[in-house]
């Protein structure tokens, strides 16, 4: 589908919908890249699949693969999940993927955001991105969709909206020097306000402590539950640097109103952990992984990275010590939906995100 020139989507009426909106499908990419995960990739691609049957119980799914790797991701799936060629770095579609957009007549068409690899040649994950730079079209494409070219550096991880004029984000990813050093905090949000058709937009100041990988992308700390209500990553250990980031994010998300003048409404999760990596899980990389991943190295650990796909909640299972009560507040938060926890979100979690980083819904179109 041919590329969007004349316009932005706030001149043309499309919006970024809620997460909690109907959607058709959702979308992976099935994981390959041995410098992020483990012992070939194995235990990841029992997770990925762990993931997707679950959203396949309420919704349709799309595991994209590149070519050396698509009689496995074949193999290992049912056949009722559809296994699509798509070439990529590495299975961050959140990140990588396009983000969707609706107009009121229900006729969808997406935004490709430039991506460097969470930092570029500064501060990014791998040298070479250029697959991943190329994904987001291509999403648009399986889903005929006209794509409209965002002109600055952003991944999906990086934002929620509420479908109703309000952004989430945070200063520490952004305004971090590694991904638009030229614009200034006024000209993003200008950005944002075109290309998602929002109007107000909330900057927490840090992300969740020790998310490196991302610079503390928005989607680890908090998630849009519905218009003027989120669920925020809650720490209460006063010795812990999240204690403090997580009473920022609640001072910021009280500053203001959103786009229709709602005061915000919080749910505090708690957060697990804190985690760390084990030496088994470090000694098992079979090529030279990441820097972060090292024996001992604080786990970016967070139940707020969940996806909400067509009143069900897919979330990562991480400590047994809290587990039970992140699912009770997902349920307090979301009454009308299943909760659904991950026994691989660990495994996840190991290769620097979790399931809402994996995943890209596709909102429906009419």
């Amino acid at each position: 589908m041919a590329k969007l020139d004349s316009q932005t989507p706030k001149q043309d009426a499309f919006y970024m919908p809620a997460e909690s909106g109907p959607h058709e499908a959702v979308g992976l990419i099935w994981p390959d890249n041995l410098e992020t995960w483990r012992a070939k990739a194995l235990p990841a691609q029992a997770a990925f699949v762990e993931v997707a049957l679950q959203i396949a119980k309420t919704t349709p799914v799309y595991v994209y693969a590149n070519a050396s790797s698509l009689s496995s991701a074949r193999a290992q799936l049912p056949e009722h999940i559809q296994v699509i060629a798509i070439e990529n770095n590495d299975s961050w579609l959140r990140d990588t993927g396009c983000s969707f957009l609706i107009n009121q007549e229900g006729k969808r068409r997406a935004v490709s955001w430039k991506f460097n690899a969470w930092g570029g040649h500064l501060a990014g994950m791998y040298s070479d991105w250029s697959k991943d730079d190329a994904v987001a079209k291509q999403l648009a494409d399986c889903f005929d969709s006209g794509v409209y070219q965002a002109p600055f550096i952003l991944e999906g991880g990086a934002i929620h909206v509420d479908g109703q004029g309000t952004c989430y984000t945070t200063e520490e990813c952004l305004l971090h020097p590694s991904r638009n050093p030229e614009l200034s905090k006024a000209q993003i949000e200008a950005y944002l306000k075109q290309y998602l058709n929002v109007d107000v937009v909330f900057w927490l100041p840090l992300g969740l402590y020790a998310d490196e990988d991302t610079n503390g992308h928005i989607d680890n700390i908090l998630h849009v539950v519905a218009p003027g209500e989120v669920v925020l990553t809650w720490c209460d250990d006063p010795s812990d640097p999240q204690y403090e980031i997580s009473r920022l994010a609640e001072r910021a998300l009280n500053s203001h109103p959103d786009a229709q003048g709602r005061t915000i409404t919080i749910h505090k999760i708690p957060m697990p952990g804190p985690l760390f990596m084990s030496a088994k899980e470090a000694d098992s990389f079979d090529a030279e992984p990441h820097e972060s991943r090292y024996e001992g190295v604080r786990l970016a650990a967070s139940y707020t990275n969940f996806l909400i796909t067509n009143q069900q909640i897919i979330y990562p299972l991480l400590d047994p010590k809290t587990d039970v009560q992140a699912a009770e507040v997902l349920q307090q938060a979301f009454p009308d939906s299943q909760i659904t926890g991950i026994k691989g979100g660990r495994e996840i979690l190991l290769g620097g995100g979790n399931i809402h980083c994996i995943t890209q819904q596709i909102p429906k179109a009419s």
